[in-house]
């Protein structure tokens, strides 16, 4: 079954009755919310309860709001974490609500109270468009929706020698000190008092994990002493039992107190971070004062020993980070006091500019794969930062968008890149090298969302800004965006005239910069609009060699997919699938859905004229979903279109209409995931 749910939690511990109540009611209602206060396990339970429910045909579908700071990046964020990559320059709530209308899907949308009246409004919209969706949300509060059903998510029971609570407690005891938590648990009298100390905690899981984190360095007495100090101190000014959100609070800075002063300043800077994070992002953000960067690493695993961070991926290179929200906002609170929060902040945005920098300069080489998932990975930080910098440096936002130009265009991230490139055009200083880089980057995200005049209006803004700087590369870059803004809709003889061999050759510049490749695929494309299949077979093997020299892949497969389309009105149809198979491979390392449609289609294209129309009949489906994963079919363009319906005619020639909707079918069926 498609989906993406995050790992389940080994120690889960209890809540039989919520489980049954949640499987019933995830098959009954639509619209069900886990409140309660931070820390108690709404996520947990969630996760849990959504592995135990039935399949849905169409995948259960996680979506992590935590990291998300911008509620106008609310739908783009769960339309990327459900696979819908839209590059439509319709509005995005429009396209995702057509693209789930006929789908059956288990929507989870985790820690919404910062974005309640957004996540309301969307989940609205989503539920009245497709009747087969059913939405489970965690938050501190509800969402005050029409027909939703709310369970509070209550702190575990705590009474009594067989309590869920001391279940717990005991679990993570022995996972933190295995030695001295086995000796309490041996013993009736100190199994009391553990049970006090759930007792004073509330039962609530978080509370419970941050206590079980000191019997490292002290006995179990010890603790509930000292505990129970530190609960007395609010008696005075509470009568009977603490609410539980000050319990949860209490707890944290009971913690934060027995942290050693190098650890406390390290879990304030911390907070800057949404989402995880790595350890050279740590050191680089957080280091200064008392806490050196060679000590950074150190300090972090004693914050991981103490339960106030966790790893969300293992030790090693690849090792990341993460604090949960009820924890960096006590770590929030406390990096206002110390009068950091602009300065860390600062820092925090900076670290990821250049990271993004690095990223494009990398980019078209042998590290392009791992460009991809690196990025991907700092996807909550790289949009903190942008939004710091869009309001403290427009100038450095602008170079940062411009930057991550790829990763807009290439990675799946276009209406999001969109919305910042415009927001930092607007408000950086005019002139530079930055506004014509960002120009050209906002001219990509255009074109992958067929928006084809405001496109060509924008490859001459980028000409013009790029005429100053005495340098080809921007130059070549604006000329691919005017080239493939006529080529699209209809006029490859004009677009062979922005980017073609003279046209190149005019600007100068270095034959294996990114403007001059980008030409040379957009001349192949329109070399093959206008049946010049030998030349632009040409145009594509010298682009492929090029960038097989640079070590880079998803450039390298769109030359695949020109050689395919060439190969194909050459009528050499095995050497097509041969391309065209090879063009998918790259694409699908990379995750360029835009790619892997139009591959798709040329495949089907190629089978369908080897004779095996129903294999072409199936890949025509299974295009089609991916299609709809990017927005419009073929990109509204007559050439793509032509291709694909030649595709169709001979798969239906060789079956049958019959044969064909059905293996159409079992291809839109398959996963795209």
């Amino acid at each position: 079954m498609p989906g993406n749910l995050p790992p389940d939690v080994a120690s889960f511990v209890g809540r039989e009755g919520e489980l049954t109540l949640l499987g019933r009611l995830l098959g009954e209602r639509r619209l069900v919310t886990l409140t309660g206060v931070g820390g108690v396990g709404k996520s947990r339970l969630a996760r849990r309860a959504v592995g135990r429910a039935a399949a849905r045909r169409d995948g259960i579908w996680w979506v992590q709001l935590s990291p998300l700071r911008d509620p106008r990046l609310l739908t783009t964020t769960v339309a990327h974490a459900v696979g819908l990559a839209d590059h439509s320059a319709q509005p995005l709530d429009e396209e995702l609500c057509a693209w789930m209308a006929d789908k059956e899907i288990l929507l989870v949308l985790d820690t919404c109270e910062h974005l309640v009246s957004e996540v309301r409004h969307l989940a609205g919209e989503l539920l009245q468009s497709a009747p087969g969706l059913t939405v489970l949300t965690t938050s501190r509060e509800r969402l005050g929706s029409p027909g939703e059903r709310v369970v509070e998510v209550r702190p575990l029971p705590s009474e009594g020698p067989d309590s869920d609570a001391l279940t717990l407690f005991r679990a993570r005891a022995l996972a933190a000190a295995p030695e001295a938590a086995a000796a309490v648990f041996a013993d009736p009298d100190r199994t009391r008092t553990a049970a006090e100390v759930c007792r004073r905690l509330d039962g609530i899981p978080l509370a419970l994990e941050l206590a079980c984190a000191r019997l490292r360095l002290w006995t179990l007495e010890q603790m509930a002493q000292r505990l129970g100090a530190r609960f007395e101190v609010l008696a005075d000014t509470r009568a009977a039992h603490l609410p539980r959100h000050q319990t949860m609070r209490t707890a944290i800075g009971w913690s934060h107190e027995l942290c050693e002063p190098v650890e406390r300043l390290l879990w304030s800077r911390l907070s800057v971070f949404t989402g995880d994070f790595d350890v050279a992002a740590a050191r680089a953000v957080c280091s200064g004062g008392p806490l050196a960067p060679s000590r950074v690493e150190r300090v972090l695993e004693g914050l991981v020993s103490k339960s106030v961070v966790r790893r969300s991926q293992e030790r090693g290179a690849g090792a990341r980070y993460l604090m949960l929200d009820t924890i960096r906002e006590f770590g929030r609170d406390w990096l206002a006091e110390l009068g950091e929060v602009r300065s860390v902040a600062d820092r925090h945005a900076h670290w990821y500019a250049a990271l993004s920098q690095a990223a494009d300069e990398g980019w078209m080489g042998p590290g392009q794969v791992d460009w991809y998932r690196r990025m991907t990975a700092e996807h909550a930080q790289l949009r903190t930062a942008l939004e710091h910098l869009l309001a403290a440096d427009p100038a450095a936002a602008l170079e940062m968008a411009g930057a991550l130009w790829f990763f807009w265009f290439a990675c799946g991230h276009v209406h999001e890149g969109r919305r910042f490139l415009e927001r930092a055009l607007d408000e950086a200083p005019p002139g530079g090298a930055a506004r014509a880089q960002g120009l050209w980057a906002l001219g990509l995200t255009m074109l992958l969302q067929g928006d084809m005049d405001p496109a060509l209006e924008t490859g001459l803004r980028c000409a013009r800004a790029a005429a100053p700087l005495g340098d080809p590369e921007p130059e070549l870059r604006a000329a691919y965006l005017r080239a493939v803004s006529v080529l699209m809709p209809g006029d490859p003889t004009t677009a062979i005239a922005l980017a073609g061999p003279r046209a190149r050759a005019g600007h100068g510049g270095r034959t294996s910069g990114t403007g001059w490749l980008l030409c040379r695929l957009a001349t192949g494309y329109a070399l093959c609009d206008l049946g010049r299949y030998e030349e632009a077979s040409e145009e594509a093997r010298g682009l492929r060699e090029s960038c097989a020299e640079l070590g880079e892949r998803w450039l390298r497969a769109y030359a695949d997919y020109i050689l395919a389309v060439a190969a194909l009105g050459l009528g050499q149809h095995g050497e097509a699938a041969r391309h065209v198979r090879a063009m998918l491979s790259g694409k699908r390392l990379l995750g360029d859905r835009f790619g892997i449609a139009l591959g798709l289609d040329v495949l089907a294209a190629a089978v369908a004229a080897l004779g095996d129309g129903e294999l072409a009949a199936r890949l025509l489906g299974t295009g089609h979903a991916w299609w709809r994963t990017v927005g419009r079919p073929q990109m509204g363009s007559p050439s793509l279109t032509a291709l694909r319906d030649q595709g169709e005619r001979q798969a239906r020639a060789a079956i049958g209409d019959a044969a064909y909707e059905t293996a159409f079918l079992g291809g839109t069926e398959a996963s795209t995931g």
